[in-house]
């Protein structure tokens, strides 16, 4: 039991300090710690009340700064779009995948729609990684469209996070425009995310460990404390190939169906 509450509460907090960066991965570390200890759908319940709780807190610390002009033409597309996406997996879920073998005791299924994103994902990173390109900036006008791409992929494959963060990287942000900016967003995607997922989570929630919850969400809203401090030191640099490191190690995983 002690074991359990460690492990989960040092992923809850190293999850979330990563995340306070890159702007996605903290549903991607829970899952599976959770799920080494709860079923699937209980270990997919409690990461989303962690997530949507601790984006909460992350507002609360870095909202101000947000650019809100970025925020509604991203966001705006992103959430109608995420809806297509959604209904979009329900008409292609029966679809074959390309390949499937076994890793770690599970299936890994590596489908059309993975290996897109992994390799749209690739490109980011790889842009932002060279440095005769890493100083290039999306055109505003892009702004809409990255927030459309971010949405439908999202809906499609549950992997928002990773494209809004390879956009906003390159919109022309300051550091604390780019992790503000995608706090907001990703706050409004867990709600109309959540609206969704209601009826299935409420039937979960007398089976939940409302102690491990409590002490899950408290250290992830660590990660997000100590990560807001250490954004002082860092610069907009150092994000962006924090980031595109990300992407990188994100697209792999994708690409190789192993998310």
């Amino acid at each position: 039991m002690v074991i359990e509450y460690l492990i989960i509460c040092f992923f809850s907090l190293l999850g979330s300090g990563l995340t306070f960066f890159s702007g996605f991965g903290l549903g991607t570390i829970l899952v599976p710690v959770f799920a080494l200890f709860f079923p699937l759908e209980i270990a997919i319940s409690l990461t989303a009340i962690v997530h949507f709780l601790n984006n909460l807190f992350k507002l609360f610390l870095v909202g101000k700064n947000a650019n809100k002009r970025v925020v509604i033409r991203f966001g705006i597309p992103a959430i109608l779009f995420a809806f297509l996406g959604a209904y979009l997996l329900t008409v292609i879920s029966d679809v074959q995948p390309l390949l499937s073998y076994a890793f770690l005791n599970k299936t890994a299924d590596v489908t059309w729609v993975k290996l897109i994103i992994g390799l749209l994902l690739a490109f980011f990173a790889f842009v932002d990684l060279i440095p005769a390109l890493s100083t290039m900036n999306f055109s505003q006008k892009y702004i809409p469209l990255g927030g459309a791409l971010s949405g439908f992929f999202g809906g499609l494959s549950g992997n928002q996070g990773a494209l809004r963060s390879a956009f906003l990287i390159r919109a022309n942000l300051s550091k604390e425009q780019f992790i503000a900016t995608g706090v907001i967003i990703a706050v409004l995607i867990d709600l109309s995310r959540l609206t969704i997922y209601a009826s299935d989570l409420s039937k979960q929630f007398h089976k939940l460990d409302y102690l491990l919850l409590t002490l899950a969400v408290l250290s992830a809203f660590l990660g997000a404390y100590a990560g807001n401090k250490l954004l002082k030191k860092v610069t907009i640099r150092f994000l962006q190939t924090f980031v595109a490191s990300m992407l990188l190690v994100f697209s792999m995983l994708l690409m190789t169906g192993i998310l």
